[in-house]
């Protein structure tokens, strides 16, 4: 089992990135999707959750209009669109996939907003 999560860069603050997190080894099509982020010093919170047939989405409130979780199951891929980030949006940022079957993260991808 592999959850494989990526597109973390530096970016200024109003910009955008995109989160991808690819899973194998298990019925991705079956399995809820959500992003967690930890920032230095901080405990990890849930950032965006995808139910596993997509229909329902949850958003910490901090990120609501900014962000949008979104998945691909032919391709076995979750996304994560982030737009008008801010320094505050600095963290590392993790997948996870929970199901029947287990949890498994992600190893983490970091993202750097600059003021």
């Amino acid at each position: 089992v592999q959850v494989v999560d990526s597109g973390g860069d530096l970016v200024q603050s109003g910009g955008s990135l995109r989160l991808s997190c690819v899973g194998s080894g298990f019925t991705f099509s079956n399995y809820a999707m959500s992003w967690y982020r930890q920032a230095p010093g901080k405990e990890r919170e849930l950032v965006a959750f995808i139910s596993s047939g997509g229909v329902r989405r949850d958003y910490t409130d901090s990120v609501k209009g900014r962000f949008t979780i979104s998945r691909d199951n032919a391709k076995k891929t979750v996304y994560l669109q982030m737009n008008s980030l801010s320094p505050e949006d600095t963290a590392v940022y993790h997948c996870k996939a929970a199901g029947r079957g287990g949890v498994y993260w992600g190893r983490g991808t970091q993202v750097t907003v600059s003021a």
